[in-house]
C-alpha cells in the first residue's frame, strides 16, 4: 500500500512539473504574441516607443520563468525542503550565489536604466567607445545588440555599454555634417579648387541644404569652405557638407573624393603627395 502511495505521489508531482512547464511555455508564447502584436502596432503609430516594446517583450519570458519556479518550489515537497534548507544555511551559499548573480543583476538594472533614460533607442546609429559603430537592433534584459556595417552583430552587456561614452547620431536629429578635406598644392588656386569642390557637393543627390531662413537671407553659402592648414607640402581645404543621415553622409563623402580627384586633374589643380629622393652612392 505504501509503495502504491509513493508511486502515486511521484506521478502526481511529475504531472505538476510537466503541467507547470507546459503552461509556462504556452503562456509565454501567447503573452509575447499578444503583447508584441498590439504594442508594435502602437509603436508604429507613434504611441509607444519601439525600444520599450522590445525590452518588455524580452522580459516577459523571464518573469514567467521566475513565477513558474516559485510555483514548483511551493507545490513540490522535495523542492520545498531543498529551498528551506538552502535558506536555513544561507551563509556561505548566499554569498556564493550573490557573487555569481551580481553581474547578471547589474546587467538587468542597467537594461532598465537604458529603457528609462534612453541614451539610445532601437534603430539609432551609435558608436560605443572608440571601437564599435552600427545600428541598435535590440535591447534585452542582459545585453544590447548592435548591427555593424558589415552586417555582423556586436553583443555588449548592458552594464558595459552603460559605462561607455556613446556617440548617438540619431537621438535628436539624424542630419549629419560631414567634413570633406582635400589637400592642394601651393601653386594651385585656392579659389578655383574651392569652387570645383562646392559645385561637386551641391550637385550630389544626397546633399541637403541645411541653412536656416535667416542664413539664406544673409546670403550664407550652401557649402562652407575653410582653409584649415598650411601643411609641409599642401594646403588643406575643408568643406562642410550636410546629408540626411550618417550612412548617406558616408556615401556622399566617398563619391566626392572620387569626383574631386577627377575634376582637379582636368583643371590642373595638384593634389600633392610627399616626394622622396633616393641616392645610390655605389
Amino acid at each position: 500500500m505504501g509503495d502504491f502511495l509513493d508511486n502515486h505521489s511521484g506521478l502526481k508531482y511529475t504531472l505538476i512539473v510537466l503541467l507547470v512547464i507546459l503552461t509556462s511555455y504556452f503562456f509565454s508564447k501567447i503573452m509575447r504574441f499578444i503583447y508584441g502584436t498590439a504594442l508594435v502596432k502602437w509603436a508604429e503609430n507613434g504611441k509607444v516607443d519601439q525600444t520599450s516594446v522590445k525590452f518588455l517583450n524580452n522580459a516577459i519570458s523571464f518573469i514567467i520563468f521566475i513565477a513558474a519556479s516559485i510555483i514548483l518550489f511551493i507545490n513540490i515537497p522535495a523542492l520545498k525542503d531543498i529551498g528551506i534548507t538552502l535558506f536555513a544555511g544561507a551563509g556561505i551559499l548566499a554569498a556564493i550565489i550573490g557573487f555569481a548573480s551580481q553581474q547578471a543583476f547589474t546587467n538587468i538594472i542597467s537594461g532598465f536604466f537604458i529603457v528609462i533614460f534612453k541614451p539610445f533607442r532601437v534603430g539609432d546609429v551609435v558608436q560605443v567607445g572608440e571601437l564599435h559603430r552600427g545600428v541598435i537592433e535590440d535591447i534585452t534584459l542582459r545585453h544590447s545588440i548592435i548591427r555593424n556595417y558589415e552586417n555582423r552583430r556586436i553583443i555588449i552587456p548592458n552594464s558595459v555599454i552603460s559605462s561607455e561614452t556613446i556617440l548617438n547620431s540619431s537621438i535628436v536629429d539624424e542630419k549629419t555634417c560631414v567634413h570633406i578635406e582635400v589637400g592642394i598644392g601651393y601653386q594651385s588656386s585656392i579659389d578655383k579648387a574651392s569652387e570645383i569642390l562646392v559645385n561637386l557637393i551641391e550637385n550630389h543627390p544626397l546633399f541637403i541644404d541645411n541653412r536656416t531662413a535667416e542664413e539664406m537671407e544673409n546670403g550664407a553659402p550652401k557649402v562652407l569652405i575653410r582653409v584649415i592648414s598650411l601643411g609641409e607640402y599642401s594646403i588643406t581645404l575643408r568643406a562642410y557638407a550636410w546629408a540626411t543621415n550618417p550612412p548617406n553622409s558616408f556615401v556622399l563623402k566617398s563619391d566626392i573624393f572620387k569626383a574631386v580627384k577627377e575634376a582637379y586633374e582636368q583643371n590642373d589643380i595638384e593634389i600633392p603627395f610627399p616626394y622622396r629622393n633616393i641616392i645610390n652612392r655605389s
